[in-house]
């Protein structure tokens, strides 16, 4: 990526040669190019929110920057290419979304995320850290900034207007006032429908930014209705666990069950826990921020539960669906299994009988399938 400072040597994470997909794009450039034009100050406290692969904290360490993520992929992105560019971890702080944030903010630069959710809950954190003279910029692509998307900087920060669009990607530049800063509405809870196993009317916990924070998503549904029925001591996987209803819900079916809550949203781990926690579960439990299965023993695992996603941002790829039934496969013991729910159209039966050499079909509607793969 070529910025004002020079260039920098990027990449996603984990890095596959095959990956095509930039670790930037347009409204990187666009910014930092701003940034460099209007010769904006860059000096006291800069705090970059929501840096997708870690491009705006690379390009501006030198300012020793304090970046805020509810990655953990784009934490180790960061890690990995502030090394690739010489640069010494030191240089940059990072905080997840969950940590508490700087006490007082002098420059704030924001990647729009997708969910307009995690937007709000962010900048609530961040209000009371922002003074008259905080410099704010958002940037993002033309597609990824909507009225509410500049009503919410509006309302929560002050007055707001949007640059000319430059390759498709738009500035968002926010003027502070001092003004009583809102109540932040998140988490949210929710009370669980009927006619989905024993979780049916418990609560459910969602951190901002976690996938159908206001209701049971449909996918999620269906896959309750279909868990398997087996009993007894053994290790369990949430795979992707979201809210953790999954997980949670063979808790209460199994006390004598292990289960371990993995996803790479701190956010999603959060809530997780917190659904765990608000519905007393008397068996064992592990909540974990990381990479998939990366980490856990391998033939460690009975039993794994994904509903993987199909989106990288804006990006719609199988590659993170593949990394996790990877990781499944070697995790899980000889005669474990790897139980999937995903929309038809993905045909992940074709992966799982590439991987594991067999894929059953378990239950199926006219949109979403549960499959049922066994290492061997």
């Amino acid at each position: 990526m070529t910025t004002p400072w020079g260039d920098c040597a990027l990449a996603r994470f984990p890095e596959d040669p095959r990956d095509r997909l930039r670790a930037w794009d347009a409204s990187d450039e666009y910014l930092l190019r701003q940034l460099a034009e209007q010769d904006t100050p860059l000096s006291g406290t800069v705090v970059i929110v929501g840096d997708r692969w870690g491009a705006l904290t690379t390009a501006l360490a030198q300012h020793r920057p304090v970046q805020i993520t509810d990655s953990f992929l784009t934490q180790e992105a960061t890690r990995a290419n502030l090394a690739r560019n010489g640069i010494a971890a030191d240089s940059v702080r990072l905080l997840t979304t969950q940590d508490p944030p700087p006490e007082r903010v002098d420059v704030l630069l924001v990647r729009v995320p997708k969910s307009l959710a995690l937007l709000e809950d962010q900048l609530l954190r961040l209000a009371p850290a922002v003074h008259a003279d905080t410099v704010v910029v958002g940037t993002g692509m033309v597609k990824e900034i909507h009225t509410s998307t500049l009503k919410l900087f509006e309302r929560i920060l002050g007055p707001t207007r949007t640059s000319l669009a430059e390759k498709k990607a738009r500035l968002i530049h926010c003027t502070p006032r001092s003004s009583a800063r809102a109540t932040n509405p998140w988490p949210h809870s929710y009370a669980l429908p009927d006619g989905i196993g024993v979780v049916s009317g418990r609560t459910v916990v969602n951190h901002a930014g976690v996938f159908c924070a206001e209701r049971l998503d449909i996918g999620t549904r269906f896959f309750l209705q279909h868990l398997p029925e087996s009993r007894g001591p053994r290790r369990v996987v949430d795979l992707g666990c979201g809210n953790g209803v999954v997980g949670t819900a063979v808790s209460l079916a199994d006390p004598e069950a292990e289960v371990l809550f993995v996803d790479e949203s701190f956010q999603a781990v959060a809530s997780a826990e917190a659904t765990y926690k608000a519905n007393g579960v008397p068996g064992q439990a592990e909540f974990r921020v990381g990479d998939g299965l990366v980490g856990v023993s391998a033939d460690s695992v009975d039993l794994v539960l994904n509903n993987p996603p199909f989106h990288s941002h804006q990006a719609t790829t199988d590659a993170t669906a593949w990394r996790m039934f990877t990781g499944a496969r070697r995790a899980l013991r000889p005669g474990g299994e790897l139980w999937v729910v995903g929309n038809r159209h993905l045909a992940y039966h074709v992966k799982l009988k590439r991987l594991f050499g067999n894929s059953q079909l378990v239950a199926s509607d006219a949109k979403f399938v549960v499959l049922k793969a066994v290492k061997r």
